[in-house]
Formats: structure tokens, C-alpha cells, sequence
């Protein structure tokens, strides 16, 4: 079933249409078997065990009818003796409870009630079942017959799935199953059924069906609506043509398949029809993103080159053993490898569905970005194939290096392209099926591992038969036999955690399962797996100490347990506190002796040993700590570690500090003997400097490579081992030479401004205080001192130094957060970020928008000097400009959706196409705005010479701009609609000014003190050529164009006419006979359309726009959007070049969208939801209202009239106060981005495109990439999004509304 569904087996939603999973058993359709439906009359047992059931029932469910219809209830308990009719009575109330609450709309628009939609999970063939109920709903208004005739047969598959009624909810099911088909049979026309003519009614009825829906035209007329310009407006259109064929192909496949299980018998004519029809339902076929089970007219995707190729590449080769022929295959493709490792290891069918379109995918994306295949028969890579394969198995392979194993290839070059996509796939359905164990990663190579060993042993004997690691009794399946044992003992370790109260170290978690298959112990387990294995043992259930006993063989933690003490704020961070410690003991060392770096301060420097040692012997005594609890489950190598460490320094601190304390004695007699002193120097140096050659070497990437492939070497890997514990994360990760060197160079200069802060403005000065303090005599205390007493006044010395050695273990973050915001801005200011900190500074720059977006995110164009005709800047310019205005407008759009902006902004923030004839950029109207009244008002008061007027205007370049469009743009408008001597006089007007502006004397030529009385009459002719062309509005604009002409010869033109004195002459007599303007061409054409209301609103807008947009997140959005043009950025590639990439979201069970009763809901203060958003976003509200047709002041109970406006109301708060509506609206965003992107760059290319085959003259309209089906498919290659919505499957079993809005929120 294609659509809006979910898939349960993952539990996942995803913004694509995807399908469902089958179950872990058999999703095959049971045959119908002959079996007949005999009335009720015929079922004598049936209604004994009704009655015995229904008995117990009532007791069961009383609650629940007491609680809704307590009447009812005393009615039914009151008539309990009247056997005969509690059959009656118990089918009545398995209806009424089916029936409670309408079912929402399934994926091809149906309403189900009653029991379709209330199939029970427990019948393998559920999804069977409920399509069937489904279409019998739907044709129950045409036909009742046929609608009983399909119940029955439902009816007789619940019997054949479940004879005995053992599932969960199957023996109600079937009641109220019964239960209709009796009020089917109630209301037929008197008579008796003969349903011997069953067969022929319902193959009557199928012909009937396809006529009166005129199937054959149903696909037709939804192509021709899809390709049709005039739709561009109008996507519901398509949505509902699109539902209504998908309902009728639906419900036609199930009249199809019923028709097939009853009968073998079909007219050969009708059953060319049944499969004309059935191949034209891949639509209705359930995929995700590439329809590969059936050929697809409407999804373009599977035309790519780079798709077809990587479908080909998958296709059955000679090395693959014949599948057996009853293996079903589908009739409308090939089969191909995956089919086969479907048949040898059991996978699920529509895992390996999923897992085909994923292969398919990963390898089409890969092959794009090498090249696109330009072949006949497009074929793949070698290198395409490489790469995948190489990041597919890439853990596998880090795997078995370290647990220093051969991979199941001895050689990877020798491996054949087929071999390698063979190993993918098997890789990926393990990975698809694995469930929970996918959280094991080293687990799922183990699995991998063997079953690529089999998959070779098969291939080896060239007989394709079930792998022995899947099979069993009940069939074969990779579910069942290698996942399920694995599944069960997770689970039960998980059920013993007492909802995360016991004790770490009472139970495995993932990491413990993961981790056990880091040590070659894993391979115990053998394949097929050995149950009785210690692995496998679950633990007792409740059990808290089952860990902690060793009379169980289960095995228990590995290698870490948790414990919460505050101890951790030491041993977390133990490297740190050894360094501030010892470096605190040094600086001290030297201020004390004067900064002198003598014999003597050198000695004293020597005892940071001792305090080194001892230290790290806490250290080891908190890991033995730490463990407590799980020395008799963990790992032996991990606790011998520890115990190792303990010794290693217990026995260092004693031997260090005894060395130490030996040498000062020795050196404080006369005659001492210096050799302990030499030893100790020996002893310390060897081991600092064995342990600096370590820390370094390890921080060069070549050796760090070098030890890990040299630990196969016992004694580097003992070495590496007591330094640290061996794992299989983290191996390889190591940052580049460079950036360490960056980040040490980083961490010297803190660390020197904090140690050298520290000596010069804490220690250094304590010094001579604490030398007086410790001479001083014996201070008296107010209170009994047993500290300082005989003791050189310890206590004070302490309190002196308390406060300075606190500041010295904390200023260190002080000194952190400095520097790096001092760097960070220093950065920040080389990469030009937040350059765009205000509106204001928006205004000033958007002159380099269009220039910056061509440097940092547009595609570079090879043909774009062609393009400009000129090596003129201005012509650069608005090449540039025409590239940036989709996307400019795309997002002014958006925010408009979203209300964020006034339909008015909207108009004031778009920018022209910048694809007419005007030799100019056109900038949008909120940076030209009130420019040319402020230039009149220069203008008119002017008495300076031309070029200090056009100084003046050109200090606002915007005003220059305004003035400039203007003056162009009445010349393209009036030369458009003017012939004859109209255009003459144009041409002649212009021709005077340029020729005045050329000699200087525009001042003296022209009456500027004039202008307001032609901006006057070039405003209303304006705004009567905005309007449609009427007889009426072309009189109007004929009168004033003729106001015009006499504001212009009479009051402003002072030029000497001699010169032209014959064309001036023409014109005038023209006029006199009032044939100059007599008819003029009214503008039909949408672009000049566009310009004479663009002028129109250029000399209308008398406010200035500098507070557009008002709104303050609208702004931070354009902030944002245009600091990013400056940014350093890599070159942009195209979009097929680009990475392919997935978004989650997680979802669990929060609130979807708002309920019209949540939004009125009223708080303990009189508060509702729509209130308090409505008062916390008033422009955004008003904004709403505009948008769907409704006056600001409107009440908020006249929206609860219109459905629509309800569903709109409904968003518009969900996107203000849920997160999950928000934030999917917003990653949508990436795919809207790729289809906007395809769409220009194939334009740009000048490649044809289905639905929007458009000039690149046109490219602005960008609301035509929503209908280009290039473009959505090349968004679905390169991008998915996916709310894992992890209990989806239950919300809808439960009619939840979260699962409808999820649905909803799905589709909008």
C-alpha cells in the first residue's frame, strides 16, 4: 500500500511515501481453500461458544459499559437467563465497541468505521484483510451485494489464519465480522441469496466498476492536469485527482485478487483486463523513494542515468545459482541478487524491498558525483562500486583488523564488482533486520561475517538451497534464527534494570553485548549460534545481586560500571588535577627561592616526582573502587589492568619517594654520598621521558597509524594496554598534524597567561608575608588552637593561602573564555561573520548580494561571459541579479507563508526578474521607496548647475537607482503602447534630454520646478494601465496621455525647438486634430505588466521602507540568510554532485499539532493557548487573518465555521508552540532548497524539463519548481528526512490523534 503509511516493523515515519513491513512470519496471501460461508443457521457450536464467551465477556468489560452506557448494561445483565438471545446481545455489543470512533482516512482518501481498520495484529494476513473490509465499505452504497460477498471472504480468511480464535482480539473480531454480514443480509430485497452466482455478480460488477470510473482516462487526465501551465496555482487539484485514482485502482486490485482466490475460471478477456489493470497500479505498489517492483509514469526518478545503471548493476549474473521456479518474483521486473539472498537466508520481503532502494540509492548517489552515464544501457563504475563498498563494510573491516582475523576475502583486488555488491547486500539486509542488534555494530560483523562465509560455501556448490544458520522446522527465516535469541536476551537484560533503579553493575546494556564481541572470546558462539552459551543465559527477573553471585555461569559487565559518588569529580578529571597541582608545587618552589634557578631550588623542583607517583596512585586506588561490584562478571583482562596499575604504582610512590627522601638526607650531611641523588635524577628522567616520547609519538598521525598496525606485536600492545585501555572505539581518530599543532599553540598561550598571572599576581606576592608569618612567635588565639601551636603558625599560613590556591583551581576557565572569545572574534572577523548586524547595514549592502551569492553559492556557470553580450559592469551586474532574484524571492515568499511579513512587505521585499529590456539592475522597492520624491523635492528647489544636482541625488546610490528605473522604465512602457506619432514624440522627448544632459543645461532646457505636475499625470496613467482593458480605462489612459503631452510641451519643455522644428510641427498638428493619441496597444504582456505596476507603486510609495520588515525574527532570517554570502565557503558543486544525506528527528509521544479544543482550553486565570499566542504574536495573527481571507478584527469564533480555516488556525499555533511541527516545517526547508536549485541549473543548462519547460528568460517564477517532477526528483535522491516516530504502529492501533496529526502534518 503506497502512501502515507507507517512502518511498523521500524516503527519510523518518513516525509516520503513508504510501506509497511510485513511480520515476522509468512506475509504470503492465504488461499481461500474452497471454504464457503454457510449462514448463520449452519454455526450451532459457533453459538454455544459465543455464549460461553460472551458470558465471561460481560464480566470483563463492565467497567468499561458501565461507564458509557450503564442503562444498557443493566438491561443486558437483566435478561442474562434468556439464553436465545445472548448471541443477540453480544454481537450488538462487539459492534457498538468497534464502532465507538470513526477511523481516520487511509492512504487513498477512504473513511473506514466499524471493523475496517480494527483488524487484530495477531492474523498474519491482516493487511489483506483490512484492505479487503475496506473496499467493502467503499462499494457498500453502489452495491450491498458485492460488499457482502467480499465480508465473507474476509470472513474466511480470519477462519483459515485463525480456526480456533487463539490471537489476541481474533474471536471478537470475528463476531463483529459476522455481525455485519447479518445486517447485510437484513437489508437486502427479500429472497434468498444463491451464491452459486457470487462469481458472476462480482465479475459483473468489476466491468461495471472500471466503466462508470473511465479508468482508461483516469491517468490521462491526471497527466494533463500535471503538464498543464494554468495548474501551476492550484496543487489540491492534483492531490485529489491523484487520491481519487489511487481509491479506484485500490479498490479494483482487491475486487482483482478476491475474484482470483474464489475462481480459477476467468473469462480470458476479463482476465486481460484484471492485468492491464494490475500493471497500472505501481502507484498503489508500496516503495519509499524508487519505484523498482513496477514501472512508474509520474516518478521520473527511475529515468536517471546514474538509476538505471545502479538498477542494472544489481540484475542476477551467470555466478548466481537458478532460483527455484515456484520463488515468487514480480512479473514487472528482472530478478536480481538480493532475490537470491532473499531465498537462501529468509529476510523479510519487505525488508529486502527497503534494503534494494537503499543499495540502489547509495550506489546512483555515488555514481553522480564520478559522472553521469551517457551510454545506450548505462553501467557503473568500477570506482562507483569501490566506494561503496569500501564505506558500507568499512567497521567490518576496521573489525577484523583488530581482532587480527582474515576478512572473508584474502585479496580485495581480486574480488569481482558482483562479489563486492553481493557482500553490500547481505550487509544491509543483516542491517535491516537486526532490530534492537542494530545497537551492536560489532555484533552485526559478527553475524556478517558467517554469513558471507555461507553465501560463499552456496555460490562454491552452485546449488541454491536455505543457509543451515537460518533454517529450521518452520521454514527459513533470518529473523527467527539469528536475530530473535539475540533479541530475547537484551530484552530480558533490559526488563531486570527495575526501570533504571538497580545498579549499574546488575545488568548488561548495549555496550556490554557490543564490547564482548571485541575480543575473539565472541567467536565461542560459534555460527549457528550455540544457545547454551553463558551469552545467551538470561538473568532471573527481579533478581538485583544475579550479577554479583558466582553460581551463575551468565555473563555479566565487561569492562566498565557505573557508580555515582562525588569522587568522580576526581578521578574524571584526574589528568587535570595531577597538572595544576604539580605545577602550583613548582611555582611555589621557585618563588620561594627568589626566582633563582640554583642547585638548591632544582633539588626542591625534584620532589614533583613523589607528588607525581602518589597521585596517580589515587588514582588507582578510585579504579579499583569504581569496579566494585563487577569483578566477578567483567572482563579477567580488564580487571587484571587495574590491579596491575595498583601495583605498578604503589610500588613507584614507595620507591620514588623513599629514592627522594634519601637523596635530600644524604645531601644535607657533609660528606653524603651523591649516587642515590644520581639514581633518583636517573629514575625520574627515564620515566618523564618515556612518558613525553609516548605522548607525542601517539599525537603524530603516521605513528599513530604505525602502532596500530603493529599490534599484532605482544609487547606493543602490552605497552599500549597499561597506558591504556585497549578498545575498538576511538582507534584512528586523531586530528590532522596541523590542527593539533593549532589547538597546543591554542592551550600554551591560556596556560601561560594563567601560570604567569598566577607566579607574578598570587604566589610571588605571598611569599614574604608567609616567610614573616613562619618566623613570627607564638600568636595567641581567642579560641583553643591545636593547629598552629608550636607549629610556625600553620593556621594562619593556611588561611592566607586558602582564597589564592581556590582562584588557582577555577581562573582557569576565566582565562578560557578570554582568550577564545578574543580569538573567536578575530576569526569571526577574517571569515566576515555577523557582518550584517542590522537592517540598516541590509539596506547598505544589498547592492553586493547578488555579486557575493555568485562567489559563494551559486553553481559556477561556464557559459555565464556568454551570457553578459559585453564585458560591461552593468551588464554583469544584472546577469548576477537574475541568478540571485529566485532565491531572494523564494524566501520573502516563506515568510510570507508564514506569516512573518504583510502581503504589502511581501510586495516591497521581491525582486525583479532582472530579464527585460531595461540596461539596468532593478532592486527590490523597499530600498527605492519615498527615493523619488525625495529627488523631486532636489529637484524642484535646486539652483546649482547640473552636476552638482546629480551629485546630490547620486549620494544615495538607491535614489540614483529610483530616478534612473524610472526615467527608463516610462520611456519602455510608453514606447510599448504608443504608435505613430506617439512613439515619435517619445523618441523625440528622449532625444532632447539626452542631448540637453550631454551639454549640462538639463537645468536650463527643462522646468524642474515642473516635475510634480508630470509625476502627477505619468501616476494616474500608471494606475489606469494596472487594470484590466476596458473600453471605459482605455478612454481614461487615451486622456492621460494627453495630459501628459500638454503638462510636457507647455509647462516643462523650454528646449529651442528649432533645431527639430518639422517633427515638433507634426506632432503639434496631430494633437490639434486630436488624432496624436487616439488609440493606444493596451499592455497585455505579463512582464510589461509587471514594470507598469512596479512604476506605479515607485511613484506612489511616499513612506519610507527603512523598518521593512517589521518583524523581528523575518529579520534575523535575512540577517542570517545574507551574512552567510560573505562567509569563506568551499566552491559550490551542482546538486547531483553533491553528498546525499539523511536528517532524524526523534519523536516519541509529544503533542503533534494543537486540537481546536487544546487551543481553547482555558487555564485556572481564564487563559487559552490561542489567546496567550495571539497576544504574544499580534502582527503575526493579523498577518494569518490577511492570508486567509479574514478582517483582522474578525472574532475567533468565526473561524470555527470553515474547515479549512481550522486546519490553517491549527497550524499556524502548532508552528508557534510545538517543537515537532516547527522543526519539520524547517528541515523540509533542505528539500524545497534542492528542488529550487535543480530547477534553475537545468534551466540555466537549457535542459527540457517535463512539466516546466521554460525560457531562462523566465527563471524568477520560481513557483514552477513545485510542479517539476526533475526536481523532486533529485531532492528525494539526495535528501531524506525521517521523524522516527517510536511508537507510531500503537498510536494508530489506538486511534491516538497523534498518529492523525502525524499523518497530517505528513501530507502538508
Amino acid at each position: 500500500m503506497k502512501g502515507m503509511t507507517s512502518w511498523i516493523g521500524e516503527n519510523r515515519f518518513y516525509a516520503e511515501p513508504f510501506k509497511k513491513s510485513s511480520s515476522p512470519q509468512s506475509s504470503g496471501v492465504t488461499p481461500y481453500g474452497g471454504m464457503r460461508w454457510l449462514g448463520p443457521a449452519k454455526h450451532t457450536s459457533a453459538r454455544l461458544v459465543l455464549i460461553c464467551v460472551g458470558l465471561l465477556g460481560l464480566a470483563l468489560i463492565a467497567d468499561f459499559l458501565w461507564a458509557s452506557s450503564p442503562r444498557f448494561l443493566y438491561a443486558l445483565i437483566s435478561q442474562i437467563g434468556k439464553m436465545s438471545r445472548v448471541e443477540e446481545r453480544w454481537e450488538h455489543l462487539v459492534r457498538a465497541v468497534l464502532s465507538r470512533e470513526r477511523m481516520g482516512t487511509d492512504a487513498y482518501g477512504r473513511h473506514s468505521t466499524g471493523i475496517a481498520g480494527n483488524v487484530p495484529s495477531s492474523l498474519a494476513n491482516n493487511r489483506d484483510i483490512d484492505e479487503i473490509l475496506r473496499a467493502a465499505d467503499e462499494i457498500q452504497d453502489e452495491d450491498p451485494n458485492i460488499s457482502r460477498i467480499l465480508c465473507e471472504h474476509a470472513y474466511s480468511l480470519a477462519q483459515n489464519l485463525d480456526p480456533n480464535s487463539e490471537g489476541r482480539g481474533v474471536l471478537q473480531f470475528k463476531t463483529g465480522l459476522m455481525s455485519v454480514i447479518k445486517q447485510k443480509l437484513a437489508k437486502r430485497e427479500g429472497g434468498t441469496i444463491d451464491r452459486s452466482q457470487d462469481i458472476a455478480r462480482l465479475q459483473e460488477f468489476y466491468k461495471l466498476y472500471r466503466q462508470k470510473n473511465n479508468v482508461e482516462k483516469l491517468r490521462e487526465e491526471e497527466m494533463k492536469l500535471r503538464e498543464s501551465g494554468a495548474f501551476s496555482g492550484n496543487l489540491g487539484e492534483l492531490e485529489k485527482k491523484t487520491v481519487k485514482r489511487k481509491r479506484v485502482f485500490a479498490t479494483l486490485r482487491v475486487l482483482g485478487t478476491v475474484l482470483g482466490q474464489l475462481t480459477e475460471e476467468i473469462p480470458e478477456e476479463l482476465k486481460r483486463v484484471m492485468e492491464s489493470d494490475a500493471a497500472m497500479t505501481e502507484d498503489l505498489i508500496a516503495y519509499n523513494i524508487i519505484p523498482l517492483d513496477a514501472p512508474s509514469i509520474t516518478n521520473v526518478i527511475v529515468s536517471f542515468p546514474e538509476v538505471q545503471a545502479a538498477v542494472s548493476a544489481l540484475k542476477y549474473f551467470r555466478g548466481l545459482p537458478n532460483l527455484p521456479t515456484d520463488f515468487s518474483i514480480p512479473a514487472t521486473r528482472d530478478p536480481d541478487m538480493l532475490d537470491f539472498l532473499h531465498y537462501i537466508f529468509g529476510f523479510q520481503k519487505d525488508n529486502v524491498s527497503n534494503q534494494r532502494e537503499h543499495i540502489v540509492l547509495l550506489l546512483a548517489n555515488e555514481q553522480s558525483r564520478l559522472r553521469i552515464p551517457e551510454e545506450t544501457e548505462p553501467k557503473l563504475d568500477e570506482a562507483a562500486v569501490r566506494n561503496v563498498f569500501l564505506k558500507s563494510l568499512e567497521n567490518y573491516i576496521k573489525w577484523c583488523d583488530y581482532l587480527c582475523i582474515q576478512p572473508i576475502w584474502s585479496n580485495l583486488e581480486a574480488v569481482s564488482t558482483e562479489k563486492k555488491l553481493l557482500y553490500i547486500s547481505v550487509y544491509f539486509l543483516v542491517w535491516g533486520e537486526a532490530a534492537n542488534v542494530r545497537f551492536l555494530p560489532e555484533c552485526l560483523c559478527y553475524i556478517f561475517h558467517h554469513m558471507a562465509r555461507e553465501m560463499d560455501e552456496i555460490l562454491r556448490q552452485q546449488i541454491a538451497q536455505p543457509a543451515n544458520s537460518c533454517s529450521s522446522e518452520n521454514g527459513v527465516s533470518f529473523l527467527d534464527q539469528v536475530i530473535y535469541p539475540l533479541y530475547e536476551v537484551v530484552a530480558a537484560e533490559a526488563a531486570n534494570n527495575d526501570n533504571g533503579r538497580a545498579p549499574h553493575s546488575a545488568w548488561r546494556n548495549y555496550e556490554d553485548f557490543n564490547e564482548y564481541f571485541w575480543s575473539l572470546h565472541c567467536f565461542e558462539l560459534s555460527w549457528p549460534w550455540r544457545k547454551g552459551s553463558s551469552f545467551f543465559e538470561r538473568p532471573i527477573r527481579g533478581s538485583k545481586n544475579i550479577l554479583k553471585s558466582g553460581r551463575s555461569q551468565h555473563r555479566g559487565k565487561t569492562s566498565f560500571v557505573e557508580h555515582r559518588t562525588f569522587l568522580h569529580l576526581y578521578h574524571s578529571f584526574h589528568r587535570l588535577w595531577i597538572f595544576l597541582v604539580m605545577m602550583f608545587q613548582g611555582l611555589t618552589i621557585i618563588a620561594f627561592n627568589k626566582g633563582q634557578l640554583n642547585a638548591k631550588c632544582i633539588r626542591e623542583v625534584l620532589s614533583l616526582g613523589p607528588t607525581f607517583v602518589v597521585m596517580k596512585f589515587l588514582e588507582s586506588v578510585l579504579d579499583i573502587l569504581m569496579m566494585y561490584g563487577a569483578y566477578s562478571t567483567t572482563r579477567r583482562l580488564a580487571v587484571s589492568r587495574i590491579f596491575l596499575r595498583f601495583l605498578w604504582f604503589s610500588t613507584a610512590s614507595v620507591v620514588i619517594s623513599f629514592l627522594y627522601v634519601k637523596a635530600l638526607q644524604e645531601e644535607s650531611k657533609q660528606n653524603g654520598n651523591r649516587v642515590i641523588f644520581r639514581l633518583y635524577q636517573i629514575v625520574i628522567g627515564v620515566y618523564a621521558g618515556i612518558q613525553f616520547f609516548i605522548s607525542v609519538f601517539m599525537r603524530i598521525p603516521a605513528c599513530h597509524s604505525l602502532t596500530n598496525q603493529c599490534d599484532r606485536w605482544p609487547l606493543i600492545r602490552f605497552v599500549k594496554w597499561m597506558r591504556q585501555e585497549r578498545h575498538y572505539v576511538g582507534r584512528g581518530m586523531y586530528e590532522r598534524t596541523t590542527d593539533f599543532i593549532k589547538y597546543m599553540l591554542f592551550w600554551l598561550v591560556i596556560l601561560s597567561v594563567k601560570f604567569a598571572f598566577a607566579y607574578f599576581l598570587q604566589i610571588k606576592p605571598l611569599v614574604k608575608p608567609t616567610k614573616t608569618i613562619v618566623t613570627l612567635g607564638p600568636i595567641r588565639y581567642s579560641w583553643h588552637d591545636l593547629v598552629s601551636k608550636n607549629n610556625h603558625n600553620a593556621l594562619t599560613v593556611a588561611s592566607l593561602w586558602a582564597p589564592v590556591i581556590c582562584i588557582y583551581l577555577l581562573d582557569l576557565h576565566v582565562f578560557y573564555t578570554l582568550i577564545s572569545g578574543v580569538w573567536g572574534f578575530l576569526l569571526g572577523a577574517r571569515d566576515r561573520l555577523g557582518e550584517i548586524r542590522s537592517l540598516e547595514a541590509l539596506h547598505q549592502l544589498f547592492e553586493q548580494f547578488p555579486r557575493a551569492f555568485m562567489g559563494t553559492l551559486h553553481v559556477p556557470l561556464p557559459n555565464r561571459t556568454s551570457e553578459q553580450a559585453s564585458s560591461e559592469v552593468m551588464e554583469k551586474n544584472k546577469v548576477d541579479a537574475g541568478r540571485f532574484s529566485p532565491f531572494w524571492n523564494e524566501i520573502i515568499r516563506n515568510l510570507r507563508e508564514e506569516d512573518y511579513i504583510t502581503n504589502l512587505e511581501m510586495e516591497l521585499l521581491a525582486m525583479p526578474k532582472n530579464s527585460g529590456k531595461l540596461p539596468m539592475v532593478q532592486w527590490p522597492l523597499f530600498l527605492l521607496s519615498s527615493k523619488i520624491f525625495v529627488a523631486k523635492d532636489i529637484a524642484v528647489e535646486s539652483r546649482d548647475s547640473q552636476d552638482e544636482l546629480l551629485e546630490r541625488i547620486s549620494r544615495d546610490d538607491y535614489m540614483k537607482y529610483a530616478v534612473q528605473e524610472c526615467f527608463l522604465t516610462l520611456k519602455l512602457i510608453l514606447s510599448e503602447i504608443l504608435e505613430g506619432e506617439g512613439s515619435m514624440w517619445i523618441e523625440q522627448v528622449y532625444k532632447d534630454i539626452h542631448e540637453s544632459i550631454a551639454k549640462k543645461s538639463i537645468h536650463v532646457d527643462f522646468q524642474l520646478n515642473k516635475l510634480p505636475l508630470v509625476i502627477s499625470r505619468v501616476t494616474a496613467l500608471m494606475g489606469i494601465l494596472k487594470e484590466g482593458g476596458t473600453s471605459e480605462l482605455e478612454k481614461g489612459a487615451v486622456k492621460a496621455v494627453q495630459d501628459l503631452y500638454d503638462v510636457v510641451h507647455h509647462d516643462v519643455l523650454s528646449v529651442n525647438m528649432r533645431g527639430n522644428y518639422e517633427t515638433w510641427k507634426l506632432l503639434s498638428n496631430a494633437r490639434t486634430e486630436g488624432r496624436l493619441f487616439a488609440k493606444l496597444k493596451w499592455p497585455k504582456d505579463p512582464e510589461l505588466r509587471a514594470q507598469v505596476k512596479r512604476l506605479h507603486s515607485l511613484l506612489t510609495i511616499k513612506d519610507s521602507a527603512a523598518n521593512i520588515p517589521k518583524n523581528l525574527e523575518a529579520r534575523r532570517r535575512l540577517e542570517f540568510f545574507t551574512n552567510s554570502l560573505f562567509m569563506e565557503m568551499p566552491e559550490p558543486k551542482p546538486v547531483r554532485e553533491m553528498l546525499s544525506f539523511s536528517v532524524f528527528t526523534p519523536y516519541y509521544a509529544e503533542i503533534v499539532l494543537y486540537s481546536m479544543a487544546e487551543l481553547q482550553k482555558k487555564n485556572e486565570d481564564g487563559i487559552s493557548i490561542l489567546f496567550y499566542l495571539q497576544k504574544i504574536y499580534p502582527d503575526e495573527w493579523k498577518n494569518f487573518l490577511a492570508r486567509i481571507g479574514r478582517d483582522e478584527n474578525a472574532l475567533d469564533s468565526e473561524l470555527f465555521d470553515n474547515a479549512t480555516d481550522i486546519l490553517e488556525l491549527r497550524f499556524w499555533a502548532s508552528y508557534r508552540g510545538q517543537t515537532l511541527a516547527r522543526t519539520v516545517r524547517g528541515m523540509m526547508y533542505y528539500r524545497k532548497a534542492f528542488m529550487l536549485q535543480t530547477y534553475l541549473e537545468r534551466l540555466n543548462s537549457a535542459v527540457s524539463d517535463v512539466e516546466a519547460a521554460i525560457s531562462s528568460n523566465d527563471t524568477a517564477d520560481t513557483r514552477a519548481f513545485e510542479l517539476s517532477p526533475e526536481a523532486r526528483a533529485q531532492a528525494d535522491l539526495k535528501f531524506t528526512y525521517v521523524v522516527t516516530c517510536q511508537i507510531y504502529g500503537k498510536q494508530k492501533e489506538g486511534q491516538k490523534p497523534e498518529a492523525a496529526d502525524i499523518a497530517l502534518l505528513m501530507q502538508r
